[in-house]
């Protein structure tokens, strides 16, 4: 997200609240959060962010694997993220009264001493299931919190298609790959066609232009080629796909978003059977060169 001014929230805001019953409350099949290991049970005290909330035995837990709008974010310059106030009210409605259930799915504390865990509420709601079925929340997974990312994706999908939300702000809007010149140092969700496929020094590189001096990359590091190979086969066959990935933007000669864990990226469109045709054969573009 490029750091600018915020704008209205009266078209996504107002109705957002009115639907909140209505969308995707119902239990979920126990099952995959469930199958998690527990961290026990507790009344919810307070909600600090569509996110982000607190027990009533004193863990501030944030909801692993979804990104509400942040509240307050950005140090030189802080600002409140659109539909921030609609995604915490959101939380507060959905736990008001409630204890919730803890799944573990990775790691059990992280930096800011927060507890991630998968949630779900004593009448079985799964709440990060029901905040992005809403379109308050989207899918944010780290390497060592990709639990249900598959069932999370789902859920986050169908709120996308259906436009709600923050998937009705162009604030949230899912990038371009060749539009992300003001969105250095921010989280983006990105789409566009692998133009060439290259693997220097150990490490996988999916160009999505001619010259990697300017255009994005996505660049998976050795630590995480064994986890994209296992998920995705060889890199050699997202060529010419249409990929979606979702990360932060960093500028590495061109944008660049790191992979550090191969459940950042969907391939919306099937991979094809076998390998592209060399493109070292007559009348096909060469791998575009990638940065050391």
């Amino acid at each position: 997200m490029s750091a600018q001014t915020e704008p209205g929230l009266g078209r996504v805001g107002a109705w957002v609240l009115a639907f909140l019953v209505l969308l995707a409350v119902t239990p979920v099949s126990a099952a995959e959060p469930e199958a998690l290991p527990s961290g026990g049970r507790a009344l919810v005290k307070e909600v600090i962010s569509g996110d982000t909330l607190v027990l009533a035995d004193g863990r501030v837990v944030k909801l692993a694997g979804i990104q509400a709008p942040k509240m307050n974010a950005g140090l030189t310059r802080p600002f409140r993220w659109p539909v921030a106030e609609e995604a915490r009210a959101a939380l507060a409605v959905l736990t008001r009264g409630h204890s919730v259930t803890l799944h573990f799915g990775g790691l059990r504390q992280d930096r800011h001493d927060r507890v991630p865990a998968q949630l779900v509420r004593d009448d079985g709601v799964w709440l990060q299931g029901a905040m992005l079925d809403q379109g308050l929340a989207r899918v944010y997974t780290a390497a060592d919190l990709t639990a249900l990312g598959g069932r999370l994706y789902g859920h986050e999908s169908a709120a996308r298609a259906a436009r709600i939300g923050i998937w009705a702000h162009p604030f949230y809007a899912v990038r371009g790959h060749d539009g992300l010149g003001r969105d250095f140092d921010t989280f983006q969700v990105v789409e566009g066609r692998v133009l060439a496929v290259a693997i220097t020094k150990g490490q996988i590189f999916l160009n999505f232009g001619p010259d990697w001096r300017t255009d994005f990359t996505i660049r998976v590091p050795r630590r995480g080629v064994r986890a994209f190979r296992q998920l995705f086969g060889d890199p050699a066959l997202l060529q010419g796909r249409i990929v979606r990935v979702r990360g932060w933007v960093y500028r590495h000669n061109g944008p660049e978003i790191e992979l550090t864990h191969p459940e950042q990226m969907e391939p919306p469109e099937p991979l094809p059977v076998s390998p592209p045709v060399s493109s070292s054969l007559p009348g096909t573009a060469a791998p575009a060169p990638v940065s050391p």
